[in-house]
């Protein structure tokens, strides 16, 4: 039986149709605290990735925490879903390890090819084009897409806990399992794991406290806190550099930057809404999801503003469907999840405190988890399973996810020209695998 409403608040039974969608407010406020539990990880994972890039750790944390608090109420208020947002994983280590790292990019540059991204989203969305690109790439090379950046990001967490270390004979090798980092990792696998199997809420938080912990007590954890200071968001808010990407500075790579934060954050926030709707009871019956251009709008704004404050792109997070197993059914519930990370701000200084040892067991587990789409290609299907597999195999060899997705393409592209199977609906498919050659016949060049 619904619990009775308080007589002072009628307006949000009203605003966001809690009583019509079978809920009540006690439920929605601890569906909204569950969520929070299960992502809030991100707080200390994010600005450990990010800080590789060179950006500062504090302000990194502030900034994750903010876009995530800005993005779940906007999401709550204007499309009144249970879904919360946060920076996606996947997309900062790219962000990092491709960008960055890889092709040298100034990180204020890098958060301005986020910034675009976001605003290629929001345009595509409202010119109505999303509906086109969705139809242009199959199912199976979205499912492959997910578990190869699932396995990017566990190959990142087993490198920065020395599980998996350079080799030059064979270019990787196992590591020194006696060493604390690795013995660590392997403890905050095994606690995340364990608490996992028992539903335990928050279990990747706990994890990676517990080895924050553990690292503590056996002396492999140096740390000291800087003074608290409510302007730490000035560390890397406003840093973008969109002077840097519009003068083309840094050649035709910007371009496919941008193209592959979009392309990710729309599928991979599109497979979210799908899991999540669908669970929530809130999905058509022909599937369709109401208010779904609300939803991409909102998205896409949380990645500005997500950009402008200083993080990699914001995109919603599976881990909203905790939140729904709760009960949560309205928007209310991404609100109070956004109001946790708006309070959980004033623990940025402490982001420091998280060393690589404790997130790689995060890594690990998410990577772990996103190899669940990997069911939906037929792998004793020719033509789904070589676009399918170039895709998965080459995020991590590359250590890119556009490689990976660029091949994937290219490849179904191919095997449907030679099947003889084309049709005028995948002009969009041949013209992407056509931009895709001429930009690797570019690079060869150059």
């Amino acid at each position: 039986m619904i619990d009775p409403l308080p007589s002072s608040l009628p307006w949000i039974e009203r605003r966001f149709e809690i009583r019509a969608r079978g809920s009540d407010i006690r439920t929605e406020i601890v569906a909204g605290i569950t969520t929070f539990l299960t992502m809030a990880y991100i707080v200390l994972v994010n600005p450990a990735i990010l800080g590789e890039a060179g950006m500062p750790l504090v302000g990194v944390a502030a900034a994750t925490c903010f876009a995530a608090a800005f993005a779940s109420i906007l999401m709550g208020l204007m499309a009144n879903v249970p879904l919360a947002l946060a920076p996606g994983m996947g997309l900062n280590a790219y962000f990092t390890y491709s960008v960055v790292l890889g092709l040298g990019i100034p990180w204020p540059v890098a958060l301005g090819c986020v910034f675009l991204s976001g605003v290629a989203f929001l345009l595509l969305t409202l010119a109505g084009i999303r509906q086109m690109i969705l139809a242009a790439v199959p199912p199976h090379l979205l499912a492959a897409v997910a578990g190869g950046i699932g396995l990017f990001i566990a190959f990142i967490g087993l490198r920065n806990a020395g599980i998996v270390v350079s080799n030059s004979a064979t270019s990787v090798a196992l590591g020194d399992v006696r060493a604390p980092s690795v013995l660590l990792t392997l403890f905050g696998l095994t606690v995340i794991a364990a608490l996992s199997i028992r539903k335990i809420r928050g279990a990747i938080l706990i994890g990676i406290v517990a080895t924050i912990l553990l690292g503590w007590l056996v002396g492999a954890l140096k740390f000291t806190p800087a003074p608290y200071d409510v302007t730490v968001l000035g560390g890397t808010a406003f840093h973008l550099d969109l002077g840097a990407v519009f003068a083309g500075s840094h050649g035709i790579g910007i371009l496919e930057i941008i193209f592959v934060f979009l392309f990710v954050d729309l599928f991979d926030n599109l497979g979210t809404l799908m899991a999540v709707t669908k669970r929530a009871g809130l999905a058509a019956p022909d599937g369709s999801i109401p208010k779904l251009n609300r939803i991409l709008v909102a998205d896409a704004a949380a990645t500005m503003v997500g950009a402008a404050a200083g993080t990699s792109t914001v995109t919603s997070y599976i881990e909203s469907a905790a939140g729904v197993a709760a009960g949560g059914r309205t928007g209310l519930t991404a609100i109070v999840t956004g109001i946790l990370f708006l309070a959980t701000i004033f623990a940025a200084p402490y982001a420091g405190l998280v060393p690589l040892y404790a997130t790689a067991p995060a890594l690990i587990l998410v990577g772990s988890l996103m190899m669940a789409p990997l069911v939906e290609v037929r792998w004793d299907e020719p033509f789904e399973a070589v676009p399918a597999f170039l895709t998965l195999a080459l995020i991590p060899l590359t250590f890119s996810i556009a490689n990976g997705i660029a091949f994937g393409i290219v490849a179904h592209a191919v095997l449907k020209l030679l099947r003889g199977k084309m049709n005028r609906a995948d002009w969009l498919l041949f013209l992407l695998a056509i931009l895709i050659v001429i930009r690797f016949a570019w690079v060869a060049a150059a």
